[in-house]
């Protein structure tokens, strides 16, 4: 991601109705919400939702898909993990206390046991 970019996606979430609605559609995850599932969710006109729908479109972080006479509006994970990935770019390369704060070790991962023979 550049910064022109990285500045259309951050414009975009500086707004709370926008960064509620992002918010709502991450937690819903790929499957997304149609307008009238997120407008039972927000205390938003419809006209103001769309509004903001298409600002989150235009900034790469919503995509839209067709299911017969529905769009479902998502996020787009892609577009979200870059922008991460641009706020946090050399973070790790600092060589401080500062990169360990950003950069914290991975947790670790549990693996499955072995199953044992009865």
């Amino acid at each position: 991601m550049n910064s022109p970019d990285a500045l259309l996606a951050l414009a975009a979430l500086a707004h709370a109705s926008r960064l509620q609605v992002y918010r709502l559609l991450v937690r819903r995850g790929p499957e997304g919400y149609t307008p009238s599932q997120l407008l039972a969710q927000l205390e938003l006109p419809p006209a103001t939702l769309s509004f903001h729908l298409k600002a989150l479109r235009g900034a790469g972080l919503v995509a839209v898909r067709r299911a017969g006479r529905h769009r479902f509006y998502s996020p787009d994970f892609t577009q979200m993990e870059a922008l991460v990935g641009f706020l946090t770019d050399h973070c790790c390369s600092l060589g401080s206390a500062a990169a360990a704060a950003c950069c914290p070790p991975a947790l670790p991962v549990a693996l499955p046991r072995p199953r044992q023979r009865a």
